[in-house]
C-alpha cells in the first residue's frame, strides 16, 4: 500500500513540477497579510509608550524625554499587538522581512523625529 502512495507522489512531481520556488529567477512574492516588520512614522508619533507597553517580548522601547523609538528587531515577534493598541496610527506591519543580522547590534533601530 505504500508503494502505491509513494508512486502517486512520484507521478504528481513529474507531472505538475517542481514544489519548491526557483529563488533567484523567481522572486518571492508576499501576500498582503504576512507580516515582516513594523515600520514607524515617526513624524507622528506622540512618544506615548503604549506599543512598548503592550509589546509581549518588550521589543519596543519608547523614551519620552529625548523623543526617541526603538525596535530590536532580534526579538521582535511580528504579532501586531503594537499595531493595534497604537493611538496615532503610526506603527504599521510591512510584509516584507529585513535582511539577516550577522551581529547583534545591527537587529536594534533607533529612530527620531525630524527637527
Amino acid at each position: 500500500m505504500k508503494s502505491f502512495t509513494m508512486a502517486r507522489t512520484v507521478i504528481n512531481n513529474l507531472v505538475k513540477g517542481p514544489a519548491t520556488l526557483m529563488y533567484p529567477q523567481r522572486k518571492r512574492t508576499f501576500t498582503a497579510i504576512t507580516r515582516g516588520r513594523v515600520e514607524n512614522d515617526i513624524n507622528k508619533c506622540i512618544f506615548c509608550g503604549m506599543c512598548s507597553k503592550r509589546c509581549p517580548t518588550y521589543a519596543i522601547v519608547v523614551t519620552k524625554e529625548p523623543k526617541e523609538w526603538g525596535i530590536d528587531r532580534l526579538k521582535c515577534c511580528t504579532c501586531n499587538l503594537c499595531v493595534e493598541v497604537c493611538p496615532k496610527k503610526c506603527l504599521s506591519m510591512d510584509n516584507h522581512y529585513f535582511p539577516p543580522a550577522r551581529e547583534r547590534l545591527m537587529g536594534i533601530h533607533k529612530l527620531r523625529p525630524n527637527q
